[in-house]
């Protein structure tokens, strides 16, 4: 159903193709411009636009002029329709909501400070305290350790390739494969009991028992099964095959090894795709030549979980409202021109409008955070680089707001629908309002974090489970300084009234001679003028708390420190068993991590691909029905356990009772997954199912061709031998005396 117009006319668009350039997932570029002048080069009025598009003439500058005041005059009266103006004001409501509630909440402070810690150090509140009250401001860098180790654990289970990848496919139980699929092989399961039929209807063969056709008939349906799911199993690898392709040239491994860094860091990672862009590609052509080709491609992003404003209420990017904030370059904004979906005169006036200077209007918030980074925040004032901020929102409006804003009836038939759009506004402009592409109304954003919140969009990160034992270690580790420092040498108290005139009391040197003045009250029992006295030493102590808590932290993260190549490890670490063991029950905290990571970004990215794929692409050699696995906590478990045991099972298997049940082909199977394994190339290895059937039916009639015989040289098989005649009577030798090497008699039979 059409919700309204296209943009230009002052409505929302329905939803184009992705394929066509879908601007909901990514932009392309327009065609270019050139400029030549056209007569004498002072003639006025004779300098025309020649416009890189077959399908355009040539327009001289003042109906250029003319038509460029024209497109702005119709824009504005687009941007001041009720119904653009009542968008753009309910974008900004929304973000409002947003922003405040993770500004106002622990979510934004939390992140800064993550952040901070990560790169190991102080929030300024902190620093200046340390430096108000003196002494080190070292840091104890304990919570980048952790972040660090945590990051390398998940990228060895999940950024693997090929066989190891940590996701399948599989086909469904019962295979749903295209009807005409379907119909070919029920046919050929069929055949031989209409050739059976037809033969008993002709009367050259007798009709068939009713019930070996009831038999016969499930038997085919038995084949017919089998072979849809061998089919299906063909068309899942290639599918699989095709969507780890279309991973690796999106970008997804970098994607998501920073994506892996957000979720140490941050209580929530962000993952965005597949985002539909034009890139361009180097070919070479038959001569050699280097060729640009511009193609629509798919691509993978991490998203700053600076710029993502979820609703308060929200627990996914699924639920409520979804903004995400883009710091557009001029370029960009160029870029998105012609594109289907945007107002092309709505995009002219912010660059008109904005263009030279740029639009930062949450400019509070980039100081933050380039100051918890790292990054020179001097120039943000100034924008040098124009970047103009915009927002993208995902959300649903419900029908009655939009006949407010100025929709009729026939666009809106019902006013209490929730109806889902994706919009694009920068300052008081909307440039792109449309249906959300998706057919289930997803949106292209997937999230999670290390420990999940039940009920809350945010959660919890490394660096948020070790806060108190990291500020107890820096507590700590300045302690020991301090102390160290202090009780590094001897204190000295001197009378100052005892020393002569003239003598510098501000250094302490060795071999010093000191001027005294004598006691005027005298005595023995006199003070002495110059006192020493050592500071005692608590660093034993300090230590102690220090180990505690980094303990601590790694029981709070789930990071231990063998893990990470800390050869100290006491009690079962000692032993390889024992570390095994010990390796293994720390893995059941890392594995929860990953589940995360399975449930919530990579079996809905891969079921948004493989939908993508179906509903797209044109090979029909890819269509079937699958179900999406992630299996990153499972290969996290069981990579090295199921390669030895798959060993084990081919060492076991390997008796002849055994492969009358495996069969040569189920074996083949066994080898294959084994080669997969350790990074052979099982077609070199391992025949594929067809060829593998063809050689056993070339070796199955070579021994019926052998077993038939022909009669050997020299006479009939009757004529001698085992093969026929009269066999020895029981009183006949079978021997001439000797004997094998395993004690069986020689026969003599010649």
């Amino acid at each position: 159903m059409a919700l309204g117009t296209m943009l230009g006319g002052g409505g929302i668009t329905p939803s184009p193709s992705p394929l066509s350039g879908n601007p909901a997932y990514g932009s392309a570029p327009m065609p270019g411009a050139t400029t030549a002048p056209i007569g004498p080069a002072n003639s006025p009025g004779t300098n025309v636009v020649v416009l890189q598009n077959p399908g355009m003439r040539a327009m001289s500058l003042g109906a250029l002029q003319e038509r460029d005041a024209e497109e702005r005059r119709a824009t504005e009266e687009r941007q001041a329709a009720p119904l653009i103006t009542g968008l753009a004001g309910h974008i900004k409501h929304k973000f409002t909501l947003a922003r405040d509630a993770r500004r106002y909440g622990d979510v934004e402070q939390r992140m800064l400070d993550n952040m901070r810690a990560r790169r190991s150090i102080y929030t300024p509140q902190k620093l200046a305290a340390i430096h108000e009250e003196g002494g080190s401001d070292v840091y104890a860098g304990l919570t980048g350790h952790k972040c660090r180790a945590a990051a390398a654990w998940i990228r060895d289970v999940m950024m693997t390739t090929g066989e190891e990848r940590p996701w399948s496919i599989k086909a469904t139980p019962v295979a749903d494969l295209p009807p005409e699929i379907n119909d070919l092989i029920m046919e050929a399961a069929k055949g031989p009991l209409k050739e059976q039929m037809m033969a008993a209807a002709d009367g050259t063969a007798e009709a068939p028992d009713p019930m070996a056709t009831v038999k016969m008939m499930s038997m085919m349906r038995d084949q017919a099964m089998g072979a849809l799911r061998e089919e299906a199993s063909r068309r899942v690898e290639r599918m699989a095959t095709k969507m780890e392709d279309q991973l690796l040239e999106g970008g997804f491994l970098g994607a998501l090894d920073e994506f892996i860094n957000d979720l140490t860091t941050f209580p929530t990672a962000v993952l965005k795709g597949p985002v539909i862009r034009m890139k361009p590609y180097l070919k070479w052509g038959p001569q050699g030549q280097a060729i640009v080709e511009v193609k629509l491609c798919k691509e993978w992003e991490r998203v700053d979980p600076f710029k993502v404003y979820p609703s308060p209420s929200a627990t996914t990017p699924e639920d409520g409202d979804f903004i995400e904030r883009h710091p557009l370059s001029r370029q960009d904004l160029q870029e998105m021109i012609g594109v289907p979906g945007y107002d092309d005169g709505a995009i002219k006036a912010v660059l008109e409008n904005y263009g030279s200077s740029g639009m930062r209007m949450w400019l509070y918030d980039e100081i933050d955070n380039d100051d918890a980074a790292g990054r020179p925040s001097t120039s943000l004032a100034s924008n040098p680089d124009g970047i103009i901020d915009g927002l993208q929102f995902w959300g649903s409006v419900q029908g009655q707001m939009l006949l407010d804003w100025g929709m009729t009836r026939e666009q809106v038939p019902e006013p209490t629908k929730e109806y889902q759009v994706e919009a694009w506004s920068i300052g008081p402009y909307v440039i792109k309002a449309t249906l959300n592409p998706d057919p289930l109304n997803r949106r292209p954003y997937y999230a999670t974090s290390y420990e999940r919140v039940p009920g809350s969009f945010w959660g919890n990160s490394v660096a948020d489970l070790v806060r108190d034992p990291q500020d107890i270690v820096n507590a700590a580790a300045r302690s020991m300084i301090n102390n160290a420092a202090l009780s590094s040498g001897p204190q000295v108290g001197i009378l100052t009234d005892r020393i002569a005139p003239g003598e510098q009391i501000t250094q302490l040197k060795p071999w010093r001679i000191w001027q005294l003045n004598s006691d005027p009250m005298g005595g023995a029992s006199a003070d002495p003028p110059i006192r020493f006295f050592q500071p005692q030493s608590t660093l034993p102590d300090l230590m102690a708390l220090f180990d505690k808590f980094t303990t601590m932290a790694d029981e709070y993260s789930g990071i231990p420190r063998y893990m990470t190549g800390d050869s100290q490890a006491a009690g079962a670490g000692r032993t390889a068993s024992g570390l095994s063991m010990l390796m293994s029950n720390a893995g059941k905290m890392i594995t929860s991590v990953i589940k995360n990571i399975d449930l919530n970004v990579m079996e809905p990215l891969l079921q948004r691909l493989y939908y993508f794929n179906m509903r797209y692409e044109t090979d029909p050699e890819l269509k079937g029905d699958v179900n999406i696995v992630a299996r990153g906590a499972s290969n996290l478990v069981a990579r090295e356990a199921a390669q030895v045991r798959r060993t084990e099972f081919l060492a076991t298997t390997a008796n002849p009772i055994d492969m009358q049940i495996m069969g040569v082909e189920g074996r083949a199977a066994v080898l294959r997954e084994t080669a997969k394994t350790l990074q052979m190339d099982t077609d070199k290895v391992v025949p594929d199912l067809d060829t593998l059937r063809q050689k056993l039916k070339v070796q199955e009639a070579m021994n019926q061709q052998a077993q038939a015989g022909a009669p050997p040289e020299g006479g009939s098989p009757a004529e001698g031998g085992m093969q026929g005649g009269t066999p020895p009577g029981p009183g006949a030798t079978m021997g001439n005396g000797q004997q094998l090497m395993d004690g069986s008699p020689v026969t003599d039979l010649g």
